[in-house]
């Protein structure tokens, strides 16, 4: 598995544990499904789901994350198992029946949730003990947003290891959806066309920084927000042009930071497009600066 070592450092000595798959499949995908969200930011909607007699197929699991993004996750049971091109396969079954996955996401999730599935991207999440060079290479090859995730349990399986092993950037794939009052918003992407040069400098600083971070880093562009994710989302940033500022959400307790009037804020209680529970406002480089430890610590 890559070169990640774990150690037990007590008692004043290093002991490596070592690492293990788990023996049955089933077990890690029982795991996998009853921490969905903990684990990838996926909200789970059905396990082992049926794409019909026609296809004859079933996709292990079936949920859609935090940005909106239907997402299929397939086990990898065999390192010779070619279960890339069989999520392809699912992927692209999904993309045809839009209209069965939108019914399932209101029954299981409601209305509000299923008005605002994000067709333009949807993710495959394939999780393995082990992935081939091939492996890594194919998913290089392919526009689609394919991500390769390892894992390994360590101790009696009471710690769980999962890696990313891959950072595709993709582009949208345009897809016809039903008209909604979102369809006439300024979407995020049209917004930073639009501010001035401070603005747009000051957005591309904080992206560049974001990026840095680690070459794990992904970005996903939605409707009204960018995403910024290694499994899950780290930050989210809108650009307000009528207020010359950027608005970050990232996933850091706002109980443990000191917040401060204008500049950060807790957001649990209150609703808002990205994900994460703190919100923090730049308007300046000097904002930007005091918003980097905030980020990191989201990051990290």
């Amino acid at each position: 598995m890559g070169d990640i070592k774990l150690f037990n450092i007590a008692n004043d000595s290093a002991e490596e544990l070592p690492g293990q798959s788990y023996a049955v499949e089933k077990s890690l995908q029982t795991l996998i499904e009853r921490h969905l969200e903990d684990f990838l930011g996926v909200r789970f909607l059905e396990t082992e789901y049926s794409t019909g007699k026609t296809h004859g197929g079933r996709i292990d699991t079936l949920g859609i994350d935090e940005n909106g993004f239907p997402v299929i996750i397939e086990y990898k049971r065999a390192t010779n198992e070619n279960v890339i091109n069989q999520g392809l396969f699912y992927l692209n079954w999904l993309v045809d029946h839009q209209g069965e996955f939108e019914l399932l996401v209101m029954k299981k999730l409601g209305q509000d949730v299923a008005e605002h599935i994000e067709w333009s991207n949807p993710r495959l999440i394939c999780i393995a003990g082990d992935f081939t060079k091939y492996d890594e290479h194919a998913v290089q090859q392919i526009n689609r947003n394919i991500e390769l995730i390892r894992y390994r349990t360590y101790g009696n399986h009471e710690l769980l290891l999962l890696e990313l092993v891959n950072a595709v950037s993709t582009h949208a794939v345009p897809t016809q959806v039903t008209t909604n009052a979102r369809s006439s918003q300024r979407t995020v992407s049209e917004a930073l066309e639009q501010a001035d040069t401070d603005l747009y400098n000051l957005f591309h600083d904080l992206e560049s920084f974001i990026m840095a971070l680690g070459d794990d880093v992904q970005k996903k562009t939605l409707k009204v927000y960018f995403a910024y994710k290694r499994i899950q989302n780290f930050a989210c940033v809108e650009v307000h042009t009528w207020d010359q500022e950027l608005l970050v959400f990232v996933k850091v307790n706002p109980d443990d930071v000191e917040l401060e009037e204008g500049f950060t804020r807790d957001v649990r209680q209150i609703g808002h497009f990205g994900t994460g529970d703190l919100e923090i406002r730049i308007s300046s480089h000097a904002d930007l600066e005091r918003a980097k430890p905030l980020i990191i610590a989201s990051y990290e």
